[in-house]
């Protein structure tokens, strides 16, 4: 069903392979790492723009909550009447809560597009599924192999399959690892640690919420994310974790930065009413003008 988010998921990941390839080599564990993360890194990229502009909306959004709860006290039993008139106000203000959700749909879809498709390197075990297997039959290890994966053709899921960093493969798990333990730990466990780090900061540089549900995501965000993240580390393949430390780290920078840049624009805008208000001041000594009616 999501074949339309697999195949140029996939052709993207071959495309910055191909040109990690040329220095390292095609089976070389670092391209393959690299690869992943510049895909993670491009479409992040892509959404920084949108991104902002929710986050200048959020941000008008949380100005204005003092004169929705008025609005809120002035109609409480007609929620009618609140709904129309928070409508105006956000139109009023420019504030588009639904603005930011293509976004954050594409994003998810290209990220559930990689998840998968790093997982369909090693479908060992497991019951053949895709566009070039045949369904129904629990995939050996030479099947495996022989199956592309999407646009990753033969040669690039048997080089992914041979690739190593430090000795670990890219399809193992801290779990499944067996005698290869401890260099599946040596890469997996700092790629955890980045994970829960930066979803832990990316929560605190997140503005306080007043609103009940958006105040739970952000305790959510402090600490079970990035506590499921250290207990998911164990079972995910260690591509997998390349992927997820990427966006964790990209969402912690993408966050500082944005809330920076809106803090200046707050300050900018505070500085300007504040020269509008001494120039409409009378000054000491001198009489105000009355305006004539």
């Amino acid at each position: 069903m999501l074949d339309v988010v697999y195949f140029p998921v996939s052709a993207a990941l071959w495309c910055w392979h191909r040109l990690f390839a040329l220095p390292f080599g095609p089976d070389d564990g670092l391209a393959w790492l690299l690869a992943v993360a510049a895909l993670v890194i491009t479409v992040r990229a892509l959404l920084v723009v949108p991104a902002l502009r929710q986050a200048r909306s959020q941000a008008v959004l949380r100005s204005l909550q003092p004169r929705m709860d008025k609005i809120r006290t002035k109609h409480p039993d007609d929620q009618r009447k609140q709904a129309e008139e928070i409508r105006a106000l956000h139109r009023e203000h420019g504030v588009r809560l639904f603005g930011g959700l293509v976004p954050m749909i594409v994003q998810g879809l290209v990220f559930l597009g990689l998840f998968h498709v790093l997982r369909s390197f090693d479908r060992t075990g497991a019951f053949a599924v895709g566009p070039f297997a045949s369904t129904g039959t629990p995939m050996s290890v030479e099947a495996n192999s022989a199956t592309p994966n999407y646009l990753l053709g033969i040669s690039e899921v048997r080089a992914f399959l041979d690739a190593r960093v430090f000795g670990a493969p890219l399809s193992a798990t801290m779990t499944g690892a067996g005698d290869l333990f401890v260099s599946v730990a040596a890469l997996a466990v700092p790629l955890v640690l980045i994970t829960a780090l930066a979803t832990h900061l990316t929560a605190r540089l997140t503005p306080p919420a007043q609103d009940g549900t958006a105040a739970l995501l952000r305790r959510l965000s402090l600490w079970v994310f990035p506590a499921g993240a250290l207990v998911s580390g164990a079972i995910l393949p260690v591509a997998v974790l390349v992927y997820f430390a990427t966006n964790a780290a990209w969402t912690c920078g993408q966050q500082y930065l944005i809330r920076r840049k809106l803090d200046a624009e707050a300050a900018t805008v505070a500085a300007k009413s504040a020269a509008r208000a001494r120039a409409a001041a009378p000054r000491p000594g001198v009489k105000p003008q009355r305006q004539p009616r």
